[in-house]
């Protein structure tokens, strides 16, 4: 898979990107920053990275959300059992303005997911305590936003949805690993990440067969 981080807004509604987060730390990508030391390591899908949830993280130059009227984004990852208990893993957009992030609650060796969006006056987590997943095992995540509802799934099983009304995230950039404002550190590997411009049904979500769901 490819890394795409300098692409047209054209480009963006007609494909897919893909960010495989181990080529984010080759040389040459376009980053702002990276922070700590991310480690590449195995993945039963390829080459992942770990976050050590004290100080790494990578800053991208890039805002791959904006004017979206609608998107959904997906991620693999794995979060490590003895993680903090607030950990951003994805966030695109503003600091505390209009944002997008993906999150996870974490206690007890069991996680359970986060989806929020901000947009103009309008605010919403998608998250409930009682859906808990383990720790120690890889995961797909997705978050599906339209014009007017949000919806997360874990490993292609809808969780959540409500009803929201989505207006684009214009300005801001991207961070993997923690929040932009570098709080709530994300513990745990990530192989990667794809947004796309389109409303996907969990039939067409990027779900590896690799992927189980233990709970």
């Amino acid at each position: 898979m490819s890394v795409q981080l300098g692409y047209s807004q054209a480009a963006l509604k007609t494909k897919a990107v893909t960010w495989q987060i181990s080529e984010l730390l080759a040389e040459g990508v376009m980053s702002s920053s990276i922070s700590g030391q991310p480690t590449v390591v195995a993945s039963p899908f390829g080459k992942a990275v770990h976050f050590n949830g004290i100080d790494d993280a990578l800053f991208l130059d890039a805002m791959p959300l904006k004017g979206l009227t609608s998107f959904t984004i997906e991620m693999i990852f794995s979060p490590d059992a003895d993680g903090d208990f607030e950990q951003r893993i994805l966030h695109i957009g503003e600091v505390s303005d209009d944002r997008m992030l993906l999150e996870i609650r974490n206690e007890n060796a069991q996680w359970y997911f986060d989806g929020f969006v901000k947009s103009k006056h309008e605010k919403k987590a998608l998250i409930d305590e009682r859906l808990q997943h383990t720790t120690q095992a890889w995961y797909h995540v997705a978050l599906v936003v339209t014009p007017n509802s949000l919806s997360t799934y874990v490993n292609g099983k809808q969780e959540l949805t409500e009803a929201f009304h989505f207006s684009p995230i214009q300005t801001g950039q991207t961070s993997v690993g923690v929040r932009l404002n570098k709080k709530s550190w994300f513990k745990g590997s990530i192989y990667s990440i794809t947004i796309s411009p389109d409303v996907l049904d969990s039939s067409a979500f990027n779900l590896p067969l690799a992927i189980t769901s233990p709970n």
